[in-house]
C-alpha cells in the first residue's frame, strides 16, 4: 500500500517531516505495509519544472492508495499559464474528491472559545459558488464589462445527493444526527435542490435524526451552542466557512485536519494554509497535518477492512490530543513556548509507549 508525501511550500516540510516519522512508526508498530513516495510541488516544481504540479506527481497521485497534501502557497504562484496550478482545486477536480470531511472537537489542555464541541462538517467539494468548478470550458466567473462581474453557482442532484449520503453514513458511525444547512428562503432553486435532495437521502435513514437550518442561523448557533451539533453537512462555500468557523471555536485552524475523499481516492490536507510569515522558524503546528493523516489512515482501514490500519488510526490520534493536554508542547499559535520538532517527538514519544 503505497502513500504518496507531498510537502508543499513554506511551512509544508517543516510540518511533514514529523507527520512522516509518526507514519513511519505506525506502520513498524502494526505492520501495515507501507510504502512511501515522496514528490516535489509546488514553487520548487515551478523552480525545477516549470510547474508547480507535475504530470509525473498526479500520475503518482493517481496510482498511490492515498496521499498527504502539505499546506500549498496559491497566492505567489504565477498564473495557470505560466505554471502557476491551483493544486489543491486540481486533485480535487480531477480525482472528483467530493467529500470535504472537517471534524472540529475541543480537547483537554487546548485554550478554545467553545467550552464542548464534537461535530463533523462534510462540505461538498465540487461545485457551488467556486468558480473553477461550475462550468465545462472556462469559469463561472466573468466580467460582461469593466464594472460589471458576474459569477454562476453550480448544484446538481447527483452532487447534492451523494454527499448528503456521505454525511448521514458518517453519522451512523457517530452519534447518529445530521443538520443540513442552506440558503433556500433567498437561493430557492440551487439551495432548493440541494435542500429537497438532502431530506430525500435523509428518508433512507431512519436511524438519523435530522434538521435543515439557514446558514446565517448556524454561523451564530455554532457560537451560542455548538455541542449541539453532530454532523453538519453543506455545500461548497457555506462548508469552507463554517468549518473555519468551527476550528476557531475548537482551538484555532492549527488544529484543523480534514480529507479530500471520494469513494476510491482520498487526499489527507490540514485546512491551514502555508503560514509563510513563519516559514523556516521551527514554531508551525503539526497537529492539524498529522490529524488529516490518521484520517486518511482510518479512511484506507474502512475502505480496507483493514483492523490494523483503524488502530494505527485510532493511536495517531490519541497521541496528538496527549501532546496536545501538555502546554509545555504547545505551538506558539496555542500560546505555548513549544516547537514543530518537539511537538512531533511527543506524538512519536506516545506511539511508542
Amino acid at each position: 500500500m503505497k502513500l504518496l508525501l507531498l510537502a508543499g511550500d513554506d511551512i509544508g516540510p517543516e510540518i511533514m517531516a514529523p507527520t512522516k516519522r509518526a507514519l513511519i512508526r505506525l506502520n513498524e508498530k502494526f505492520d501495515l505495509g507501507l510504502d512511501f513516495e515522496e514528490r516535489s510541488i509546488g514553487m520548487e516544481a515551478l523552480q525545477a519544472e516549470g510547474t508547480t504540479l507535475p504530470d509525473a506527481v498526479m500520475e503518482s497521485a493517481r496510482a498511490a492508495d492515498g496521499v498527504v497534501l502539505g499546506p500549498v502557497g496559491t497566492f505567489k504562484y504565477p498564473p495557470k499559464e505560466q505554471g502557476g496550478i491551483n493544486i489543491s482545486a486540481a486533485f480535487r477536480i480531477s480525482m472528483d474528491l467530493y467529500a470535504n470531511i472537517r471534524p472540529s472537537k475541543t480537547r483537554p489542555g487546548v485554550p478554545s472559545m467553545a467550552k464542548q464541541m464534537d461535530l463533523v462538517i462534510v462540505r461538498e467539494n465540487t461545485e457551488g459558488f467556486y468558480a473553477d468548478r461550475t462550468m465545462f470550458a472556462g469559469t463561472g466567473e466573468f466580467m460582461p464589462t469593466e464594472d460589471l462581474a458576474m459569477s454562476m453557482r453550480k448544484i446538481t442532484r447527483e452532487g447534492s445527493r451523494r454527499i448528503a449520503v456521505a454525511a448521514f453514513e458518517l453519522a451512523r458511525t457517530r452519534r447518529k444526527k445530521v443538520t443540513i444547512v442552506h440558503k433556500a428562503n433567498v437561493l430557492k432553486i440551487t439551495d432548493g435542490l440541494f435542500l429537497s435532495v438532502a431530506r430525500q437521502v435523509a428518508a433512507d435513514y431512519p436511524d438519523v435524526e435530522v434538521e435543515d437550518v439557514i446558514v446565517d442561523a448556524m454561523a451564530a448557533l455554532l457560537i451560542r451552542k455548538p455541542e449541539a451539533f453532530d454532523v453538519i453537512v453543506a455545500t461548497n462555500m457555506f462548508g469552507d466557512i463554517l468549518s473555519d468557523e468551527a476550528a476557531e471555536l475548537s482551538g484555532g485552524l492549527g488544529l484543523g485536519g480534514s480529507i479530500n475523499a471520494s469513494a476510491e481516492r482520498a487526499i489527507a490536507q490540514a485546512a491551514h494554509g502555508s503560514a509563510p510569515d513563519i516559514a523556516g522558524q521551527g514554531i508551525a503546528n503539526p497537529a492539524a497535518l498529522m490529524s488529516s493523516a490518521a484520517m486518511l489512515l482510518a479512511w484506507l482501514a474502512q475502505k480496507n477492512g483493514s483492523n490494523a490500519l483503524a488502530q494505527a488510526s485510532e493511536l495517531f490520534i490519541r497521541s496528538v490530543d496527549h501532546a496536545l493536554a501538555d502546554p509545555v508542547n504547545h505551538t506558539p499559535d496555542l500560546g505555548g513556548p513549544g516547537s514543530t520538532a518537539a511537538f512531533g517527538d511527543a506524538v512519536v514519544a506516545q506511539i511508542e509507549s
